[in-house]
């Protein structure tokens, strides 16, 4: 633990005493390395990874399946290739010759006061 301690002599300003402190402050280096500590995240363990990744990917076979039972409707990806799942040629060229969704210009034309 590092201490930066100031004593006031009669004659100073709280000013220039606020000016040596943080001269002081700044001569030990604790700004820095708690700066440089700010972010800081320690690495996972391999066996939270793992857990997570299987966690992962029970989640995304559990959804296919309920996409395969029409209990869950695919959404749309944005920005990306259309996820194609086991669909016939026939399906996919009839989706991709389907005209694509006009897209706003993101300036809030959809908001209510905009209308």
């Amino acid at each position: 633990m590092i201490n930066a301690e100031v004593q006031k002599s009669g004659a100073e300003s709280t000013l220039t005493v606020i000016r040596k402190f943080s001269r002081k402050v700044q001569g030990t280096g604790l700004i820095q390395t708690v700066r440089k500590g700010r972010y800081f995240e320690r690495d996972t363990s391999k066996t939270v990874s793992k857990k997570r990744a299987l966690k992962r990917i029970a989640r995304y076979h559990t959804r296919q399946d309920l996409i395969k039972e029409g209990k869950l409707v695919e959404e749309v990806r944005r920005g990306r290739r259309p996820f194609q799942s086991n669909q016939s040629s026939a399906q996919a060229t009839a989706q991709q010759n389907t005209p694509a969704p006009t897209r706003s210009s993101g300036l809030g034309e959809s908001t209510p006061i905009a209308r």
